[in-house]
């Protein structure tokens, strides 16, 4: 399915068709580099800045290791002995002075979730205020917040599970606003033939923050205890919340040292991309069927990832029986391929519609089929395979990987079909999308009390089942033309 005319005037293209503006050729595009771009740099920063919010959101997974008094768990959890032990004996921590706490699997699971509580609030006004004042400050201090109680969460595990339920729900509210926050920022930045890049380069840290600190958290657990792992990793959200307010500004307009060719570059080819009503349209915007389409592919795809994300070093410990120090490196595999994808894809996207000619639909509901259906089908592998430990790393590190593909598919189409109003829509999409972290562990601890192969099967089948779902409808749903409401004017170039 490909776009036979680029850069049609709207007049002359039929209303559904998925037209994109060409600035490739021009000479404002040629002088555009990317070397040290404004732009770029943007997307490096936002990498290390995404970085930091999945390293804060991830390493309690594997802390929770370390955090459980291990006969507690046993006794409570019914360790499965389905597997044998694995070949490598387990080492005993080199400090086993950090306090150990008894909670049982349903505690554990409110515990995962409870970051979720806090995140879910404020998607919706992130991206509003985003629209409205800018996204730099708000992301920014955003993360600073999370750094910050992150510091306090060993005092708050030490005064008792509220309070270590309400910091990681304070830590939530601060990392609810990064997402829709750096969507308004790309609407602003991000020209359409090199969204998928910029895009998949910047959210892209948050799949390499995942592979740095689940294995790094498992080191730490081991050598000296699970308290330095909320030390280590909130300092360097505080270390890059300084680098950020350096270094960023909202807007091309407002940078102090971009090019003047980058800066035309930018501005031209989002002119008639752009909205200049003051309003939101909130009736028309909630009535879009392209905006639902999203909306359902991106709580599918997250049921799958954040089961994953927060209850593989679990799988890990229970079912495959690795130690704490194995745990986080096998646990980062999957997460490593997820982050490679992202960023192969981004490019592949990329040059699919400026090379190539696919029309941006064709190519977002592409790579979001591949990026939902991929991730299933070996999800589904992996529970059936049992105690074959490497076949069940090869297939979970697969099934993940393939979820890299939908970074440029579903998960960027707010840029397609309303850029001027990204942030919100993505705020919109994301509050969806982060009901299966609230529910998501809870569900599957409480489908997993004895902790078996069986009970396991179960909460892998019930992730993929969602996700072709998601899948499907995205692909019958989705669009990739910017909608009438999200024009000043009807009559405007569609990307």
């Amino acid at each position: 399915m490909r776009s036979p005319v680029r850069g049609l005037a709207p007049s002359d293209a039929d209303e559904g068709t998925d037209t994109t503006p060409l600035l490739q050729g021009s000479p404002r595009a040629e002088a555009a580099r990317v070397c040290c771009s404004a732009r770029y740099n943007l997307a490096v920063l936002a990498f290390f800045g995404f970085f930091v919010v999945y390293a804060l959101r991830v390493n309690l997974s594997v802390a929770l290791v370390g955090m459980i008094n291990s006969n507690a768990t046993l006794a409570i959890n019914n360790t499965s002995s389905e597997c044998p032990e694995h070949s490598v004996p387990i080492k005993v921590p080199h400090n086993r002075m950090s306090k150990q706490y008894q909670w049982d699997a349903e505690t554990q699971g409110w515990i995962l979730g409870s970051f979720f509580y806090g995140y879910i609030i404020t998607q919706v006004p992130g991206g509003y205020l985003a629209s409205k004042v800018g996204g730099k400050l708000l992301l920014g201090f955003g993360i600073l917040g999370t750094a910050v109680f992150t510091l306090f969460t060993p005092l708050a595990a030490d005064l008792g599970v509220g309070y270590l339920i309400t910091v990681r729900t304070l830590e939530g509210l601060g990392e609810g606003v990064t997402f829709p926050a750096m969507h308004a920022m790309w609407s602003s930045w991000a020209p359409p033939l090199e969204r998928s890049k910029l895009l998949s380069i910047s959210y892209a840290g948050g799949q390499l923050g995942t592979v740095i600190s689940l294995p790094l958290s498992g080191l730490i657990c081991f050598y000296m205890d699970w308290t330095y792992v909320f030390y280590l990793f909130g300092i360097v959200g505080i270390v890059w919340f300084l680098l950020w307010i350096w270094l960023v500004s909202d807007k091309p307009e407002t940078h102090t040292s971009i090019s003047h060719s980058e800066k035309e570059y930018i501005l031209s080819s989002l002119k008639n991309q752009l909205s200049s009503q003051k309003l939101v349209p909130w009736i028309s915007m909630l009535k879009s069927l392209p905006l639902w389409a999203i909306v359902v592919a991106h709580f599918s795809y997250n049921w799958t990832f954040y089961t994953l994300l927060t209850l593989l070093p679990t799988y890990m410990k229970e079912i495959l029986r690795f130690n704490v120090q194995e745990n986080g490196l096998l646990s980062a595999l999957p997460y490593f391929g997820c982050w490679l994808c992202m960023i192969l894809s981004g490019q592949l996207a990329d040059n699919l519609r400026a090379k190539w000619n696919f029309s941006t639909i064709c190519v977002r509901r592409t790579f979001s089929f591949v990026g939902m259906i991929g991730p299933a089908v070996f999800l589904v592998a992996a529970g059936l395979i049992g105690c074959d430990y490497s076949l069940a790393i090869v297939f979970l590190t697969i099934s993940t990987t393939l979820g890299g593909f939908a970074s440029s598919g579903f998960s960027i189409n707010h840029l397609d079909i309303a850029p001027s109003y990204a942030g919100i829509l993505l705020g919109i999409t994301n509050t969806f999308a982060t009901i299966p972290g609230m529910i998501g562990p809870v569900i599957a601890k409480s489908l997993t009390p004895h902790n078996t192969i069986t009970e396991w099967q179960t909460v892998f089948f019930i992730a993929a089942a969602i996700n072709v779902f998601g899948a499907i409808f995205f692909t019958l749903f989705g669009k990739g033309e910017v909608q009438n409401w999200a024009l000043s004017h009807y009559h405007g170039h569609r990307n």
